[in-house]
């Protein structure tokens, strides 16, 4: 329910009344500010702001004449008006209407999709601090590497959805502009002062120097913004979904009552979600590349941009509210298997432990090249019997790292029993999460 009112509160903002409706917006806006330099009078322009209206069918009618769509909405809207309609679009240009239109839906979509980054923040920092302390293995090129916890991964989710908030407030500053220069963008026909005082009613900010256009790099700013935090969000899904594998089995997916898997295999639990996420994700980038070959336009404007734009602009937002939702769904609920984690963490037999034997060894005098030779061969023996499927366990009850350690002469005359025990304490490896907590979570 919370994924379906979220894309209907944002499809709302890209729909074909809500387009027009900006534009009326912006109209009205001008009206306000031509009365306020005295050219317009009071009566003409409360009749404007209180009468002014459109018909989405009439426009199409007209439109289906005049095949300018500014020019359909124009004339729909003066069918509602009297004589004061000549003040209606007065020394304006379509672009002056249509771009300030479209900065306004982009504003409101901007920030709802900023509140939707808020909210998933919460619901990883609450996760975060949950599973603190709860262990696990970290793995590079998808090998076990060292233990860490649960916590710090969320907390690297969490700092780095933070950069995309950052940036994300950045670019709806950038977006949030919006202009009225007249055909040229000279202001010929309006003075600068009439756009000052639109934007100002309308939220915005005058684009410096425009000619017919907003300029289209602030376009593709929001669209790389975009486009980069969909990678991010790609990320954690990957990541859910490798620790959904079976193989894996650390985390995975609420799966609901009566929720099948498979027609064929009754038994499968998928990763739907963070898979539905990935192909999502790969949607949005895809629009980065429009949005940033619409920056170059002939002379003062074409309007090559605006085909693309009618379709990657509602998309993104309405995709990338949609992905954050399900994101945040996913991390809400996701079920987390701390006793698979240490499962999973005793799978090689002791050795995630080995670096802290190797960084024992120099501070008794050993080269780090012959302190690796000791430590990395003990290893190779565990691979070998990993590998013939022997326990990870000694008959001591010992890991098999821990028990070859032991055993080795050459590294029993630099440390002691206890010094090598004391190699093996889980203690060691989440010593500083709580100082990465506060750095994170400030």
């Amino acid at each position: 329910m919370v994924e379906r009112y979220a894309r209907e509160e944002m499809s709302s903002k890209w729909t074909q009344y809500a387009r027009y409706a900006a534009w009326l917006e912006v109209e009205k806006a001008a009206v306000k500010a031509w009365n306020k330099l005295g050219l317009i009078p009071d009566d003409d322009c409360e009749k404007i702001v209180k009468n002014a209206k459109f018909s989405v069918e009439r426009i199409e009618e007209i439109e289906a004449v005049t095949k300018h769509d500014l020019i359909a909405f124009n004339t729909s809207v003066s069918e509602s008006l009297g004589k004061e309609s000549r003040w209606f679009h007065y020394g304006m240009t379509s672009s002056d209407a249509v771009d300030t239109g479209v900065a306004l839906q982009m504003r409101d979509s901007l920030k709802l999709v900023i509140k939707d980054v808020k909210m998933l923040m919460k619901s990883i920092k609450k996760r975060a601090k949950e599973h603190k302390y709860t262990l696990m293995v970290g793995r590079s090129h998808g090998i076990h590497g060292e233990p860490i916890t649960f916590g710090l991964t969320l907390a690297v989710w969490y700092d780095e959805m933070a950069r995309h908030l950052k940036n994300l407030k950045e670019t709806l500053k950038v977006i949030s502009v919006g202009q009225i220069s007249g055909a040229m963008g000279n202001f010929a026909h309006a003075p600068l002062e009439l756009e000052e005082y639109a934007m100002k009613e309308l939220g915005l900010k005058p684009e410096p120097c425009s000619n017919q256009v907003v300029h289209r790099d602030r376009y593709a700013r929001l669209a790389t913004a975009l486009a980069s935090m969909a990678s991010t969000i790609e990320k954690f899904a990957v990541q859910v979904r490798h620790l959904q594998r079976t193989e894996v089995y650390e985390a995975e997916e609420f799966f609901a009552k009566g929720q099948k898997g498979s027609s064929a295999m009754p038994h499968k639990r998928n990763p739907i979600l963070t898979e539905n996420i990935t192909g999502l994700a790969r949607s949005i980038r895809a629009h980065a590349i429009p949005a940033m070959e619409n920056v170059a336009l002939w002379h003062e404007r074409d309007i090559s941009h605006s085909s693309s734009e009618r379709f990657w602009l509602p998309d993104a937002f309405i995709t990338t509210d949609f992905m954050l939702h399900r994101m945040n769904n996913v991390i809400a609920n996701l079920t987390v298997m701390p006793e698979n984690m240490m499962k999973n963490l005793n799978q090689t037999g002791g050795l995630v432990f080995s670096q802290r034997v190797l960084l024992e060894l120099p501070l008794q005098g050993v080269s780090r090249e012959d302190a690796y030779k000791i430590v990395q061969r003990n290893a190779m023996k565990v691979w070998a019997e990993i590998k013939e499927g022997k326990p990870t366990v000694n008959k001591k009850g010992e890991s098999l790292y821990l028990g070859h350690l032991l055993s080795d002469k050459e590294l029993r005359e630099k440390l002691s029993e206890e010094q090598i025990r004391e190699c093996f304490n889980y203690d060691y490896y989440t010593k500083n999460v709580s100082a990465i907590f506060k750095r994170v979570f400030k």
